[in-house]
Formats: C-alpha cells, sequence, structure tokens
C-alpha cells in the first residue's frame, strides 16, 4: 500500500468522531446559536420599530409645534394690528380733547380779555376824567371836580370817541 492510500482504523476513527462532533453541534450548538441569532435579529427589529415609530412621532410634534408656531405668529400679528388700532384712536381721542381743551382756553382767554379790556377802559375813563378836571381846574384857577362829574359833557365826548373808533376814524 502507498503512502497515499489511508489506513482503514484510523480513517474510521477520524469518520466517527467527525460525526459524533458534527451531530453534537448541530443538535446543541446549533439551534443555541441560531437561537441567539434570533433574539438578536428581534431585538435589532424591535429597536428598529421603535426608531421609525419615534420618528414618526418626532415627524408628528415637529408638525403640531410648527402648526403652534405659525398660529402664534398668526395671533401675534393679529395683536399688534389690534394695538396699532388701539394706539391710533388713542392718539386721535387725546388730539381731539387737546383741540377741545385749547378751544375752551382761547374761550376763557378771549372771555377774559374782554372783561380786562371793558375794566381797563372804564378806569382809564375814570383817571382820564380825573386828569381833565384837575387841569380844567389848574386852568381855571378853582377846583371843577362837581361840574365835571355831574355833567353829560363828558360822557358825550367818550360816546363819540366810541362811535369814531368803531367807524375807523382817527
Amino acid at each position: 500500500m502507498g503512502i497515499l492510500i489511508p489506513r482503514l482504523a484510523p480513517t474510521l476513527v477520524c469518520l466517527l468522531a467527525f460525526a459524533v462532533i458534527f451531530v453534537s453541534f448541530t443538535k446543541i450548538l446549533l439551534p443555541r446559536i441560531n437561537k441567539a441569532l434570533a433574539e438578536r435579529q428581534d431585538a435589532i427589529d424591535g429597536q428598529r420599530e421603535q426608531a421609525e415609530q419615534a420618528s414618526i412621532e418626532a415627524a408628528e410634534v415637529l408638525a403640531e409645534y410648527r402648526e403652534e408656531l405659525a398660529e402664534a405668529r398668526h395671533e401675534a400679528a393679529r395683536l399688534r394690528q389690534e394695538a396699532s388700532e388701539q394706539g391710533a384712536q388713542l392718539i386721535a381721542g387725546i388730539r381731539a380733547e387737546g383741540l377741545r381743551e385749547r378751544e375752551e382756553m382761547l374761550a376763557e382767554a378771549q372771555a377774559q380779555l374782554a372783561t380786562d379790556r371793558v375794566i381797563a377802559a372804564t378806569e382809564l375813563r375814570g383817571a382820564v376824567i380825573s386828569l381833565a378836571t384837575e387841569l380844567a381846574g389848574r386852568v381855571v384857577g378853582e377846583p371843577i371836580d362837581s361840574v365835571a362829574h355831574e355833567s353829560d359833557i363828558v360822557d358825550r365826548y367818550f360816546s363819540d370817541l366810541d362811535a369814531r373808533n368803531a367807524a375807523g376814524l382817527p
């Protein structure tokens, strides 16, 4: 027999050992390995499903957030518009109140001016009468106070003066 031809006894022992190892591997180890791989695959699939679910939920939350943000922007624009309108109304009201107060103040000032003018004219007439009678008394050499106060001459003079002023004559 040649060197290359194997002997039968060692070959049978090797074949028997291979069969025992192969059977034990397929019956014991291979199911455990397959079970571990299946569990791992299930875990990966579960995580993938959870990730997909989380992604879907995140997209929904993002869509809700964007919708709320758009609503908030719309509400802010509406509030700005309302505030602007209220401000314009307030300014118009304040302006109207200021104009009304100004008109009242002008009317009061004109009334006070007219009153002061009448009072000043009356006082001035009295002063003019006193000065005129005093000067006339000095010219004549006698006091003429009683004649000037009882006379209608002074009243006629001031009436003529008022008429000339009203007509615009000097």
